[in-house]
């Protein structure tokens, strides 16, 4: 099983970012996809999940309005676009997979928010 994002940088406020993340070793469509973050010296905390066949859709309050997940079965992408980023969206972003008890993680790509 691999969970590999890409797609982080850095990018000035107000700028924008697209992440990606592809999976490999399992039944994709199967999985409810997330993204959550994690910022220097705080807790991982959840951004947006994506339901398996990609109907629906949830947000974090934090990012509702600004982020968009999506995601390609049939090339086992999910992905999120960020727009308007603020410093405070700066964090290690990660991808999640989640299937009754199965649930699976990447390493991580870094955005950094910044002047």
């Amino acid at each position: 099983v691999q969970l590999v994002e890409s797609g982080g940088g850095l990018v000035q406020p107000g700028g924008s970012l697209r992440l990606s993340c592809a999976a490999s070793g399992f039944t994709f469509s199967n999985f409810a996809m997330s993204w959550y973050r994690q910022a220097p010296g705080k807790e991982r905390e959840w951004v947006a999940v994506i339901t398996s066949a990609g109907g629906s859709t949830n947000y974090a309050d934090s990012t509702k309005g600004r982020f968009t997940i999506s995601r390609d079965n049939a090339k086992n992408t999910v992905y999120l676009q960020m727009n308007s980023l603020k410093p405070e969206d700066t964090a290690v972003y990660y991808c999640n997979a989640r299937f009754r008890w199965d649930n699976y993680w990447g390493q991580g790509t870094r955005v950094t928010v910044s002047s």
